[in-house]
C-alpha cells in the first residue's frame, strides 16, 4: 500500500496557530472551504422509510393526500420498506395485500431511494407494457418531478441524450427500466440489482410463450448474489392459481399485530371479529380477541402506531420474508370499517362481488369449489310444476345451444331475482349444421313462446350459441336472425378474466368462407367461471317444507330442475370436475376435466347463463326487476296471440320500448 514519505505534505488551508500561505487570502474562501468539507462528508445512512420521510413529496397528480410523505400515516409499511434497504440482509420481500393500502407508493419510495442513495440497475414490472407506460406517466414522473434530489440526478425528458424516456430513466450509477410482464424482451433486457414486481397475480401465465414472467424477471438479479432485492406485491386472486399466495405461503407469513386499547392484547385483525347491527353499517365495531370489548374505529390510529409484524411460520428460504395485510388496517380517512361493511352487504347474492370483496378488501384468495354434485341427489331434488310452463318466479327466458356433428341441443332456462333459475325446456334438433332444416327448426324456436304461470307468454330474450363446431355456419345463421336476440359465443378456459363475458368482437366470415368487413358479433365466455358458479348454486341449502310453509324463500341462485328431466341429462349436467394440476414448470392451475364423455347439459347451461349476463341481468337495478314483475302480473286476456304483453305498463327504466320488446315481439 502506498504511504506518503514526506513530512511536508501540502495542506488544503492553514491550521490553527499557523500563518496563511496566501492561497486562501480572498473573499469567500471560508464558504468554499466549508462547502468542500461538506462534500467530503458521506451521505447519511438512511433506510428507505427514513429517506421517504425526509425527501419524498407526493404530487396532487398521483396522490389523494399531496404533500410530504409520512410513514406514520401507514406505520405497517415501515418494516416492509426498511427490508428493501441495502443494509438489511433480506433478498426477497413478498407482500400479499388488499387494494389501496399504500403498497405501490412504498415501492416508489424504494425507487426514489435507489436513485438517490444506492444507485444500481432496477427493473420495474407491471402486468402489461401499456400499464407500465401509464405508471411511468402517473407515478414515476411525479416522483421525480416533486423531489429535488431526484430531479438533479435523472436526465431531463427532452434532452438530446435519450436517457429519460417513457420506459427508461437513467441516473448516475444506474438505470430504471420499466416493462410489462407480457414482454419477454423487456424482462430479459438487462441485469438488475433491484426488481419491483407489481400486481404479479395479473401477470400472464407466460411472457411471449417464453416462460413464467416472475421467473424470467428474477433471473436478471442472480448475478448480484446477496446484494439483490426483489419486491413482489399483489392483491391475490384464486386459490391454487395465485402467484402471490404461493410466494407468501413459502415465506415466514408475517401478520401485523396491534394492541387492544382496552386490555392491550396483541392480535391481527380478522373480518369475522368486525360486528354491526343488521342494516346499520355505521355501528361497525371490532371486538377484541382477548377481552371481547368493542373497539371503535377512532382507536385505529393509536393501534397502528403500537403495531408490529410477527412471523407465523418458518420460511422455506431464510432470505425471504412475507407480509399479509387487509383493508381493516386502512388508516382513518381512507377505507373505513363502515364502508367495508357496506361493501360486504352489497356483495351478498353475487359470487363475483364476494370474490372481489375477498380479493381487494380482505387481501385473501377466492376458493373455487368445483366438486361435482351427485346426479342422484339432483334426481331426488327434482320439482313438479306444470310441464312446459314458466314458474311464477321466472321473469325472463334465455337459451343455450350446443352444436354437434349430428344434432343441435338447446336448453331453455327461466331466470328470476338473485339469478334463481328454472329449466323450462330441453330441445334436441336432429341433424347437424350441414342440414338446412336444422337451422330452420332453430329459427322456429326463437318464434316460440312458453306460457307463464301468471298467464303471460314469454319468448326467448336471448339465445347464446356455441361456435366451437362449424363456426362459419353458426355465424351465417346468427347474422340472419339479428344480433338483438342471438349471440354467438366462444368459450375460453381460465379464471383470470376481468369479466365472465367480454365482447362483442366482429368476425369476418360467412358460411362460404367469404370475408366480410363487419361480420358476426362474437362474445367470449369464461366457461370456467360459470361452471364453478353453477356447482355452487347446486349446493345451496334449501328450505324445508315446514320452513316454506312459514314463508321461507329459496336462496338467491337456487337451481330448480323439473320432474320430467331424465337421468342422462342429469349426468351430463354434472359431467365435469374442477381439479388442480401441475404444469411442467411446477406451477399449479385449476382445470375442468370431464368425468363422463357427454357434457352437453352443462355446456348449454353455461351458454344460457352467458346469455343472461349479455342481456344485463347481473347489472339490472331494482326498478328493472320490479317492472318485470309488474308486466308478468297481467291477466291472460292482456296478451295477444303473438305472446306480446300489451298491458299499459312502461318498459324497464333506462330502456326504450323497442329495445325491450325486440324485433319479434318477445322480451328484450
Amino acid at each position: 500500500m502506498y504511504a506518503p514519505t514526506s513530512t511536508n505534505s501540502p495542506r488544503s488551508g492553514p491550521t490553527s496557530g499557523e500563518s496563511s500561505d496566501g492561497l486562501t487570502d480572498f473573499d469567500g474562501a471560508g464558504e468554499i472551504l466549508r462547502a468542500w468539507g461538506s462534500g467530503l462528508r458521506p451521505d447519511p445512512d438512511l433506510t428507505v422509510s427514513e429517506w421517504a420521510d425526509r425527501h419524498r413529496m407526493l404530487s396532487g397528480r398521483a396522490s389523494a393526500e399531496p404533500g410530504r410523505y409520512r410513514t406514520v400515516r401507514t406505520p405497517y409499511m415501515r418494516e416492509i420498506m426498511d427490508r428493501l434497504s441495502p443494509g438489511d440482509p433480506t433478498q426477497r420481500i413478498v407482500f400479499m395485500k388488499a387494494a389501496q393500502v399504500g403498497a405501490t407508493e412504498a415501492g416508489n419510495n424504494w425507487i426514489g431511494f435507489a436513485i438517490h442513495q444506492a444507485p444500481g440497475p432496477m427493473l420495474a414490472v407491471q402486468p402489461t407494457v401499456e400499464l407500465a407506460k401509464r405508471n411511468s406517466r402517473q407515478r414515476i414522473d411525479p416522483l421525480i418531478d416533486e423531489s429535488p434530489e431526484l430531479r438533479e440526478r435523472v436526465k431531463p425528458a427532452r434532452s438530446r441524450d435519450a436517457g429519460n424516456t417513457m420506459l427508461s430513466k437513467e441516473f448516475a450509477g444506474g438505470i430504471l427500466i420499466m416493462t410489462g410482464a407480457n414482454s419477454a424482451v423487456g424482462l430479459r433486457s438487462t441485469p438488475a440489482r433491484y426488481i419491483f414486481l407489481d400486481e404479479v397475480d395479473a401477470y400472464p401465465a407466460s411472457a411471449d410463450e417464453e416462460g413464467d414472467p416472475v421467473t424470467l424477471a428474477e433471473a436478471r438479479s442472480l448475478t448480484f448474489a446477496h446484494r439483490r432485492k426483489v419486491f413482489l406485491v399483489s392483491t391475490p386472486t384464486i386459490r391454487g392459481l395465485s402467484r402471490i399466495e404461493r410466494e407468501y405461503e413459502a415465506s415466514d407469513q408475517r401478520r401485523f399485530h396491534v394492541p387492544c386499547p382496552h386490555c392491550g392484547a396483541m392480535q391481527w385483525l380478522k373480518f369475522d371479529r368486525l360486528r354491526w347491527q343488521k342494516g346499520r353499517p355505521e355501528t361497525a365495531e371490532y371486538h377484541c380477541e382477548g377481552c371481547d370489548a368493542a373497539i371503535a374505529e377512532h382507536h385505529k390510529t393509536a393501534m397502528l402506531e403500537g403495531g408490529e409484524w410477527r412471523a407465523t411460520a418458518t420460511a422455506a428460504d431464510p432470505t425471504t420474508v412475507g407480509y399479509h395485510l387487509s383493508a381493516l388496517y386502512s388508516p382513518i380517512g381512507w377505507l373505513s370499517w363502515e364502508r367495508i361493511v357496506r361493501a360486504w352487504d352489497a356483495a351478498q347474492g353475487s359470487d363475483e362481488a364476494i370474490k372481489a370483496f375477498r380479493n381487494t378488501i380482505l387481501g385473501e384468495t377466492w376458493v373455487e369449489t368445483g366438486e361435482a354434485p351427485d346426479w342422484q341427489r339432483l334426481y331426488d331434488r327434482r320439482e313438479r310444476w306444470t310441464s312446459g310452463t314458466v314458474p311464477a318466479g321466472g321473469l325472463f327466458l334465455t337459451a343455450g345451444a350446443d352444436v354437434q356433428k349430428d344434432r343441435i341441443e338447446v336448453d331453455v332456462w327461466a331466470w328470476g331475482r338473485g339469478l334463481e333459475s328454472w329449466l323450462v325446456d330441453h330441445v334436441v334438433i336432429e341433424g347437424g349444421p350441414d342440414r338446412h332444416d336444422s337451422w330452420s327448426e332453430l329459427t322456429a324456436l326463437l318464434d316460440r313462446s312458453w306460457p307463464h304461470e301468471r298467464g303471460a307468454h314469454l319468448r326467448i330474450a336471448r339465445l347464446a350459441i356455441d361456435t366451437g363446431y362449424e363456426a362459419p355456419a353458426v355465424y351465417s345463421w346468427a347474422r340472419a336472425q339479428g344480433f338483438g336476440q342471438v349471440s354467438p359465443v366462444k368459450g375460453v378456459e381460465g379464471f383470470n378474466r376481468s369479466s365472465p363475458v367480454s365482447g362483442p368482437t366482429f368476425v369476418d366470415s360467412t358460411e362460404g368462407g367469404k370475408r366480410l368487413r363487419r361480420g358476426a358479433r362474437l362474445w367470449t365466455v369464461a366457461v370456467s367461471t360459470f361452471k364453478a358458479e353453477t356447482y355452487r348454486f347446486l349446493r345451496l341449502a334449501r328450505p324445508t317444507e315446514e320452513e316454506m310453509a312459514d314463508g321461507a324463500a329459496f336462496p338467491p341462485g337456487s337451481v330448480h330442475l323439473p320432474h320430467w328431466v331424465e337421468n342422462e341429462w342429469l349426468k351430463q349436467f354434472v359431467a365435469e370436475q374442477l381439479v388442480t394440476v401441475r404444469t411442467k414448470r411446477g406451477f399449479a392451475r385449476l382445470e375442468w376435466q370431464k368425468l363422463r364423455e357427454r357434457n352437453e347439459a352443462l355446456d348449454c347451461r353455461v351458454y344460457a347463463r352467458a346469455a343472461a349476463w349479455i342481456a344485463g341481468a347481473d347489472r339490472w337495478p331494482e326498478s328493472t326487476w320490479r317492472d318485470l314483475e309488474d308486466q308478468l302480473g297481467a291477466a291472460p286476456t292482456d296478451t295477444d296471440p303473438a305472446g306480446q304483453i300489451n298491458r299499459p305498463g312502461q318498459a324497464p327504466q333506462g330502456k326504450r320500448r323497442s329495445d325491450w320488446l325486440g324485433r319479434r315481439g318477445g322480451w328484450f
